[in-house]
């Protein structure tokens, strides 16, 4: 099991650029690849976001980040040992460069080459029962020997024991908050531990960020987004792993469910997911014969926009106002906003990209949109 070799290596200026634009309002992850398949470079995308933002309603453009703060940040970075990778570049995980809400900058620490083998996420309950807890390093365990890394987000409960078990063979820890911000703060040993070995962690989130309710949801998208497939161990009825479970599903990624007990509510969710399908998982054998096949397809790499994009007119009012009209609260595909509308992919995209600036759209997974 190789690493995939990357393509790209960016050029410190662009870095920063690049930084700039998604620290800057109303820029997500789908936005700022949008802006970046529509200008080619993040310069461009920088200064046409007031004019942007102008179009798309706005009574006044967002804030940019300026290059002081940019370059304050990579300060930070480098004096708390934090590397800030782009998709296709050496250590951001190839699997997570795929999904169409890949962070545009990774903030990572520790061991590049972990973060380049192929990853199994196992997640669970965080109060975990004593029997979930040793089948979690068990897996961990043997998953670990047969050379694959154990993803997961550094939680109480069957997150840390799946951590403890892959320490010796690579584990990769996913933070909420930024690399200074660990939660819960009793697992600061433990990411120790993790980045002491051939361990990694990864963030999306800047430095000095208090993890906050809602992103964990964002953190748990980075854990299946980087991983072959996704065990749950245990899990209750709406719980933070049937959401990272979802998430699998919704990028192509296997889920895996781990049986329990009827009468325990901790197994709720995992025999809810066998039910819907999940493969179910009583050894490792069962996840390394379901990945087998998966690993010998050639990596997808990132979907992009056509070239195309970065000549297409400024849209019309009228066209505009068209696609404005058929928006509403309720996510719409995009292939269906492009038929009903009749107008040419490029036009939409960039309509829907000052809408996005201008704090009017939504994006939704699955390529759905709605009006805020």
């Amino acid at each position: 099991m190789d690493a995939i070799n990357t393509t790209i290596e960016l050029s410190e200026t662009e870095r920063r650029d690049r930084l700039r634009l998604i620290r800057s309002d109303n820029v997500g992850p789908r936005t700022f690849r949008s802006l970046l398949d529509h200008f080619g470079t993040a310069r461009i995308a920088l200064d046409r976001l007031p004019d942007l933002a102008r179009r798309g309603g706005a009574a006044r453009a967002g804030r940019i980040c300026t290059i002081d703060e940019a370059e304050a940040e990579l300060d930070a970075c480098r004096r708390y040992g934090v590397q800030l990778r782009a998709p296709q570049e050496d250590g951001y995980p190839p699997r997570l460069a795929t999904c169409d809400d890949a962070p545009p900058l990774l903030a990572l620490r520790g061991a590049r080459t972990t973060l380049m083998r192929p990853m199994i996420a196992i997640v669970g309950s965080r109060n975990a029962s004593a029997a979930g807890l040793k089948f979690a390093g068990q897996l961990a365990n043997e998953l670990g020997e047969a050379g694959f890394v154990i993803i997961s987000g550094l939680a109480r409960g069957i997150d840390q024991a799946a951590h403890r078990a892959s320490l010796s063979s690579g584990t990769v820890a996913v933070l909420a908050g930024g690399h200074d911000r660990i939660y819960p703060p009793e697992h600061v040993d433990l990411l120790g531990a993790i980045l002491g070995g051939s361990g990694a962690a990864i963030s999306e989130m800047p430095l000095g960020h208090e993890p906050r309710a809602r992103d964990f949801p964002r953190r748990n998208r980075l854990i299946s987004g980087a991983s072959l497939g996704v065990v749950v161990v245990e899990a209750a009825h709406r719980s933070g792993s049937l959401i990272t479970a979802r998430m699998a599903g919704e990028q192509g990624r296997e889920v895996f469910a781990v049986p329990g007990s009827p009468l325990d509510p901790r197994s709720a969710g995992t025999n809810d997911l066998i039910k819907q399908g999940a493969t179910l998982v009583t050894e490792a054998a069962d996840i390394i014969q379901a990945v087998g096949p998966i690993m010998e397809r050639p990596q997808p790499l990132p979907l992009r926009e056509p070239d195309e994009d970065l000549f297409a007119p400024d849209p019309e009012n009228h066209d505009r106002a068209q696609i404005i009209a058929l928006l509403g609260p309720t996510p719409v595909s995009i292939d269906d906003l492009i038929r009903l509308s009749g107008l040419s992919p490029a036009v939409l995209r960039m309509v829907l990209l000052e809408l996005e600036l201008a704090g009017r759209l939504e994006r939704h997974g699955g390529g759905m949109v709605s009006l805020t």
